[in-house]
């Protein structure tokens, strides 16, 4: 089983891990729900109610009844299942541009027996590892983490029942750290749908999985806060957190698993947990189901997430007064307050400025980034969202006309590139023909005291082709990739003159 960190937070004097668990084939989504003929209980595309008799603790009981939970487990346990990975590993290549720091004492011989091809190369072994998922059709469609499956080669599931099926990715979202799963199934149980914006502080809740590889566990606990963003999120583009934060107990191999209310109802997928020894010791964190409904439904009619972007930057928390002076910020306001607008997106054609502070979507109050992002998430391009906000004290409204793709902002890319420390230039193209590449980004220099100079061995020369996940190929793709990073993140390139490729770490990435 493997652990992955996500990020990690200061509370206190106290660095607490928030992990996530799990291993996913990047695939492009073909399959779409409904060919059967066979009729097919689907709770994400159809409206689900909770199966008759169900209702407790907050079906209209009187205030102090006991909380019956074993209703709600007894109906969710059967739904939720264990997922297992194979990760098979390539050569990795690259170390540093340095020479064989051993070459003299042992000589390549030696090296290359141990490590191949000179020191060039070497292979690691398969990599294995296990999360949990909620059925969501009963013919097999399954929901869980991006994570638990991300780059795995084999995917098997086990059914309550012991039953065991290999799984196939139908898609994915990295931005919501979502995925979608398939195996051949039929007559399964399915897990009705809850309304994650009904879930209320103070409330019960169970979370059920398959922690730590053990069999199905349920443990409870209460809704501790909502519309959580903890930054972990490295793996998308446009990262969208709003998490449902719960003290019931999750551990590692929960990822992907149900947090169901009383009813038995699911209201979150659980998918990250904050503690200090890598085990449960705190708080989990839960995707919201309205916003997973949105995901996956898109995924299963489409093929792809369908997500509109309202085209703004949003003020982050705990600025200074000077900054705050500078945006026009008033913390009399209770608002999401406007760092900057993309020229081309459907906030600035819609009349929004920098500065305003936007008060809520469709008439639902927004205090929180978090918040409003969950908002748009749910829409798709096209869609037009009434926005209410302040500008120099008063109130207006404006609707706004989603668009299909995130736009950029110029000064954020500028300080990302900045914040690394050094000076670039586009390689020419009869310079990447030469070192057989469709383009990159050479570094010209690298200043003393720098995040590349204190993090890594890079050398002037060196050329920059990828960042992350993302090509690079001129410094306006450069721009772009850095201002998606934030965290820890790999710098991938070559030097003049070698066939070897390197990579670079950088870690705690601030731009």
């Amino acid at each position: 089983m493997v652990v992955s960190l996500k990020t990690i937070v200061m509370t206190k004097g106290i660095k607490w891990a928030l992990l996530a668990v799990g291993l996913t084939v990047m695939a492009g989504a073909a399959a779409l729900y409904g060919n059967s003929h066979q009729q097919v209980h689907n709770s994400v595309l159809q409206d689900t109610s909770t199966p008759g008799g169900l209702r407790t603790a907050y079906g209209g009981k009187s205030l102090g009844t006991p909380v019956d939970f074993e209703k709600a487990a007894a109906s969710a346990v059967p739904v939720v299942v264990h997922i297992k990975t194979v990760t098979k590993f390539k050569q990795v290549q690259g170390r540093t541009p340095q020479e064989n720091p051993f070459g003299d004492m042992f000589g390549d011989d030696f090296f290359k027996h141990f490590f191949g091809d000179n020191g060039k190369g070497f292979s690691q072994p398969d990599q294995r590892a296990s999360g949990s998922g909620v059925i969501i059709s009963s013919d097999g469609y399954i929901v869980t983490n991006n994570h638990v499956i991300n780059g795995a080669t084999e995917i098997i599931v086990t059914l309550n029942d012991r039953k065991n099926f290999k799984a196939r990715v139908i898609g994915t979202d990295p931005n919501t750290d979502l995925a979608l799963i398939k195996i051949d199934g039929k007559d399964l149980p399915v897990m009705p749908m809850g309304n994650s914006d009904e879930a209320r502080l103070g409330q019960w809740v169970l979370a059920i999985g398959y922690p730590l590889n053990l069999d199905v566990t349920v443990t409870e606990g209460i809704i501790s806060a909502k519309s959580r963003n903890l930054g972990i999120n490295h793996e998308g583009s446009a990262p969208i957190e709003s998490f449902i934060q719960t003290d019931a107990a999750v551990n590692p191999g929960s990822s992907g698993g149900a947090l169901v209310n009383t009813d038995g109802e699911l209201i979150g997928i659980n998918s990250a947990i904050a503690s200090p020894t890598g085990s449960y010791a705190g708080y989990a964190y839960s995707i919201p189901s309205n916003l997973m409904k949105k995901v996956i439904g898109d995924i299963m009619k489409y093929g792809s997430v369908q997500r509109g972007y309202l085209g703004i930057s949003m003020a982050p928390e705990g600025l200074d007064d000077a900054k705050k002076k500078e945006l026009g910020i008033n913390d009399d306001v209770n608002g999401v307050w406007i760092a900057d607008v993309d020229p081309q997106g459907a906030a600035a054609q819609a009349g929004l400025k920098k500065g305003d502070a936007i008060l809520k979507v469709n008439d639902v109050s927004v205090s929180t980034s978090s918040e409003l992002a969950e908002q748009i998430a749910r829409k798709k391009p096209g869609d037009v969202v009434k926005i209410s906000y302040v500008r120099n004290g008063r109130e207006m409204t404006a609707e706004a006309a989603l668009k299909n793709k995130l736009g950029s902002f110029a000064s954020q890319q500028t300080a990302a590139i900045e914040s690394l420390g050094a000076d670039f230039s586009a390689l020419s193209k009869d310079d990447a023909a030469k070192l057989k590449i469709a383009g990159g980004v050479q570094v010209s220099n690298i200043r003393d005291g720098s995040v590349i100079s204190n993090q890594t061995n890079m050398r002037p020369g060196f050329v920059i082709t990828r960042i992350g996940d993302t090509p690079v190929r001129t410094v306006d793709d450069l721009k772009q990739a850095l201002g998606k990073q934030s965290g820890n993140f790999q710098i991938e390139g070559i030097y003049p003159g070698s066939d070897e490729v390197y990579y670079y770490g950088i870690n705690d990435f601030k731009k």
